[in-house]
């Protein structure tokens, strides 16, 4: 696939801010989905009706990996996978999908900024690390917003 953005980025190894940044935002996220349960339970349902588009999108669209890509290495969940990398994982982002989806939960003016900024430092710290093409970043956004829409219409 031609990206004119990504070709445009020098790939740089940034998988320790991008998963500062995740873990960070996955914690506070957390700790608001204890204080109030609706939060989490919101967020809980609309993960697994993502995560089941995103195997389905996956499976229907297989893209290889971008010119550039440097290995995405977490360094907590990397001990359960080892040393194998997966890179066929590109459409849609499930790093911005979950940054985003932690942005739409929460409810405090503050904590959505902060979760919309960690959305943003994420999304483009993928494009740097060149792990996602741009439309796989993008196509994040359009798809868990209504799927958050229609969890938040079931659970009301």
């Amino acid at each position: 696939m031609n990206d004119w953005l990504l070709n445009a980025i020098p790939a740089h190894n940034v998988s320790w801010a991008i998963f500062t940044i995740i873990w960070g935002m996955g914690l506070y996220a957390l700790w608001r989905g204890i204080e109030k349960p609706t939060i989490f339970i919101t967020y809980l349902w609309t993960f697994i009706f993502v995560t089941i588009l995103r195997v389905l999108a996956i499976s229907l669209i297989p893209l290889d990996p971008p010119k550039g890509l440097m290995t995405l290495t977490d360094p907590l969940t990397g001990v359960f996978y080892g040393e194998s990398n997966i890179t066929k994982d590109l459409f849609f982002s499930g790093h911005t999908s979950v940054l985003y989806l932690c942005y739409l939960c929460l409810e405090r003016k503050n904590d959505k900024l902060i979760a919309l900024i960690a959305t943003i430092a994420v999304a483009c710290l993928l494009l740097v690390q060149h792990v996602h093409y741009t439309i796989d970043i993008i196509a994040a956004f359009f798809i868990v917003y209504p799927v958050n829409k229609f969890v938040k219409y079931m659970l009301a």
